[in-house]
């Protein structure tokens, strides 16, 4: 069998902000970006990596989710325990300047973690937990 990860989708609050981040903040590239106002489904992607992409969608728009889901999809997103995701790089030091720098909400600063793995940590403008890995 063969499978390949082709997208992962976070939630968004905010369709400009957020490809403002993904796009400024991560380099990344927006690859469609469909619907209108807050109902909009957005892809973007690393430009080295075409056939894996983000969805960025509007949270809780399942005609099967319940009000209350709903609510609690709202309540986790405000505390950012809702969306996360984990990308990596070789050059940590390097990412972690250049997404501080657009006044990303920083998480964690770069730190070595007792498991051996070194990574930073951000909000997205949803409040998604965007953690970066040092690959060596």
């Amino acid at each position: 069998m063969e499978l390949t990860i082709h997208a992962t989708a976070l939630p968004h609050t905010d369709p400009d902000a957020s490809v403002a981040f993904y796009r400024d903040a991560l380099g990344f590239e927006v690859r469609q970006d469909v619907g209108q106002g807050t109902m909009r489904w957005i892809t973007v992607g690393p430009a080295n990596q075409p056939d894996t992409s983000i969805l960025l969608a509007p949270p809780a728009t399942d005609p099967g989710i319940t009000d209350d889901e709903r609510r609690t999809i709202s309540e986790m997103m405000a505390k950012g325990t809702y969306g996360w995701i984990l990308l990596a790089t070789p050059n940590l030091d390097e990412v972690f300047e250049k997404v501080q720098a657009t006044d990303a909400e920083v998480i964690q600063e770069p730190t070595l973690q007792p498991y051996g793995m070194r990574d930073c940590a951000f909000r997205d403008p949803a409040g998604n937990q965007i953690r970066i890995q040092e690959i060596r």
